[in-house]
């Protein structure tokens, strides 16, 4: 065993070593001492062993190599490696469960209140209380616990776990995983913490980019009544102001219950064009002083802006494009994380870390969306849409929701509905307890909940922030304009309900708060849009029946094809990315419209008629969220099967419940035990083969 140490140990040490040896500025792991480190790591093993038993030969074997591939020169001579070896073992259950019980309570608390004070730095930028001053740019830029991991390991923290905690692959969590103990996983969360060592300044400066980002994304507002279009008509109401993408797309799926929609939607999908190239005149961005016609590119003065205000008669304008900005900005979260990769030699990029936090392989994920997008069912629903229509499909069809109820009401009928309702933020978090009981959660369970919800309103589009230490309260974001929440704003609302639902139950109401939360962003996805698809049943305009449900899982279907081809070209961007580091962001720009073609025309060209459309690229989250948008398509699969699941139950709110409270374990076993089956996309295809048997038989 003694000789298998010192190999494995080595071999540890020299491909931490080969991982990070091109940055210059980096210190080797065991730089200077991994000899002497590797001879006291053999010498306190024998002690030990001798000392406690054999039977704590495999826990204290495991645990020297882990503490040996991460030490270095600078945490300490041989002697204090041995010292604290020594000291921090723990030889017997007892005193291992003491241990793991002051740390999972210690590590609720540092992450509780990190957060909250990220929130508050965050507070400013991410709420709608005014303008945005420098130093609210300077706060939002600041990650508190940036420098946690690095002083966790300055002070042995991170070795105390290391010693006596197991690191765990993905390949071991999804292979073994179904025969571990809740406490097992627990463990396996508590170690993953320190399964990388990344410095403070790595962290913060990626923490710093990816909050440049937010704030350049919150601020991407198109003021629609200055849009206008060939025949130079304004065709959007006065005070319009949508954010990209979110608002535009959500305009868009709203304009098929207008009888003048097809216009707005034409309009709407040249502006998204012209963002997503980049040729949008970067006057025009968050500026309600100016007009613009999308289609000749021509800028002009607004004759009253939306505040009422007369433009002075020198006011000036350019239609000089906006000078590749977005793609810039994605560029430095992509150096950022290219700082983070050495630190991360089971994971070395990005994509590779994306992928195993979700714990779902890149490849099963891709072979899944393509199991979609490839799927006969596709042709035969487009068919459908295009004779509800009565036109032949136009690109922007992809956010066809006129399967949806709501489509039997116009946007200004909702808008009108909700703003009553919902004047404030206040008003929508009083109504909380009400909503949930109509989802079937009790009376008790609803109050519960709504009492550990904060309702703000948002600067963009809005987002749920959940808690991280029981005690603290979960806060749903949205978008709450002067007149009061309209329908956009509502419908966000109810999705951000179902976020914190789950982050309530799976905080508050879990074993091991090491264990909170869900496997992946796509699970909490999936129950926030178990919400989201009953947003009008809970304004008392509808009623699921049996043709309704199947108009329902054909817009699942649907939404799910349009969001698959998105977070394939947030994949191929980023593989783009680290195939060419030193890429210009006119290089990323080029990149990224030609990808978002390429897709478009493998898997949209032949259903919609037409190439080389780009829409696929408008997506914000590509920006601000870095490969955020695979986790959407996985959660509309994991929704649809958790709908069947509660459909079985005949209840929501109780089943809701059971499965939030599973926590954070494996993708596959989480579905299993609130399914039945692991994830996949089968579930969705089944039950939209059985709608078109209904509506639309062959």
């Amino acid at each position: 065993m003694v000789s298998s140490l010192r190999l494995i140990v080595t071999a540890s040490a020299l491909l931490g070593v080969a991982a990070i040896a091109s940055a210059s500025d980096t210190p080797s792991l065991n730089s200077g001492s991994s000899a002497q480190i590797l001879d006291r790591a053999i010498a306190i093993e024998q002690e030990l062993s001798a000392k406690y038993g054999q039977a704590v030969n495999p826990r204290l074997h495991r645990g020297l190599q882990q503490v040996t591939a991460f030490w270095r020169a600078d945490d300490g001579s041989a002697a204090d490696f041995e010292d604290f070896v020594r000291t921090n073992f723990e030889p017997d259950q007892k005193s291992l469960d003491a241990l793991f019980a002051r740390l999972e309570s210690a590590m609720e608390q540092i992450d509780g209140h990190m957060l909250e004070i990220s929130r508050e730095l965050n507070r400013q930028s991410d709420l709608d209380l005014g303008p945005i001053q420098p130093i609210d740019e300077i706060m939002a830029g600041y990650d508190p616990s940036s420098h946690l991991n690095d002083d966790f390991f300055g002070n042995r923290l991170a070795f105390a776990v290391l010693l006596n905690f197991p690191l765990t692959t993905m390949e071991q969590r999804l292979g073994e995983g179904a025969h571990w103990s809740r406490r097992q996983w627990a463990e396996a969360r508590l170690a993953s913490r320190f399964s990388r060592r990344i410095p403070a300044e790595v962290n913060l400066e990626a923490s710093k980019a990816r909050a440049e980002a937010q704030l350049y994304i919150a601020g991407y507002n198109i003021w629609m009544y200055h849009l206008v279009d060939a025949q130079g008509r304004r065709i959007f109401p006065p005070g319009l102001r949508l954010l990209s993408h979110w608002n535009l797309r959500d305009e868009l799926k709203a304009d098929y219950s207008d009888p003048k929609g097809l216009a707005k939607q034409r309009l709407i999908a040249r502006v998204m064009d012209q963002i997503v190239t980049q040729q949008i005149p970067a006057q025009v961005i968050d500026n309600p002083r100016v007009d613009w016609n999308p289609d000749s590119g021509q800028v002009r003065p607004a004759a009253k802006a939306d505040d009422g205000t007369v433009q002075p008669a020198d006011f000036k304008t350019s239609n000089a494009p906006e000078p590749d900005t977005r793609y810039a900005v994605l560029l430095r979260n992509f150096n950022a994380q290219r700082k983070v990769d050495p630190y991360s030699p089971e994971a070395p990029t990005l994509i590779a870390r994306s992928f195993e936090n979700r714990e779902i392989p890149e490849q099963r994920v891709v072979a899944m969306f393509e199991q979609v997008l490839t799927s006969p069912l596709v042709p035969r629903v487009a068919s459908l849409i295009q004779s509800r229509l009565g036109r032949k499909l136009e690109p922007f069809d992809i956010w066809y929701n006129g399967f949806r109820p709501r489509g039997k009401y116009t946007e200004a009928e909702l808008d009108a509905i909700v703003s009553k309702k919902y004047p404030n933020a206040e008003a929508y978090a009083a109504d909380i307890p009400n909503l949930l009981q109509q989802l079937g959660f009790s009376q008790e369970r609803a109050r519960y909940v709504a009492a550990n919800i904060v309702v703000d309103p948002a600067r963009g589009s809005g987002h749920a922030m959940g808690a991280a230490r029981r005690g603290d309260k979960s806060h749903l974001r949205t978008r709450v304009e002067a007149g009061g929440m309209n329908y956009k704003g509502y419908n966000i609302a109810v999705h951000e309900m179902g976020h914190n639902v789950e982050q309530t139950f799976s905080l508050n109401d879990i074993d091991h708060t090491l264990l909170a939360g869900v496997p992946n962003n796509a699970f909490t996805e999936a129950l926030a849009f178990v919400f989201q698809n009953r947003d009008l049943e809970l304004l008392g305009l509808s009623r699921p029946d049996a043709s309704s449900e199947s108009m329902k899982t054909l817009n699942d279907f649907w939404g799910t094809y349009e969001i698959i081809g998105v977070a394939l070209v947030d994949i191929r961007v980023w593989h783009w990315m680290y195939e060419h580091p030193s890429a210009t962001p006119q290089d990323l720009k080029n990149a990224t419209v030609d990808i978002s073609k390429s897709i478009w025309n493998r898997y949209y060209a032949p259903v919609f008629g037409r190439r080389d459309v780009t829409l696929l690229g408008i997506y914000s989250h590509m920006f601000d969220e870095l490969l955020y948008l695979p986790d959407y398509p996985i959660g509309h699969m994991i929704a649809f099967q958790i709908e069947r699941q509660m459909d079985k139950a005949g209840a929501i709110g109780t089943e809701f419940e059971r499965m939030a409270r599973q926590g954070n374990i494996a993708p596959d076993l989480w579905m299993k035990g609130a399914t039945g089956t692991p994830v996949g996309p089968e579930a969705l295809l089944e039950a939209t083969a059985q709608a078109l048997s209904q509506l639309a038989p062959d």
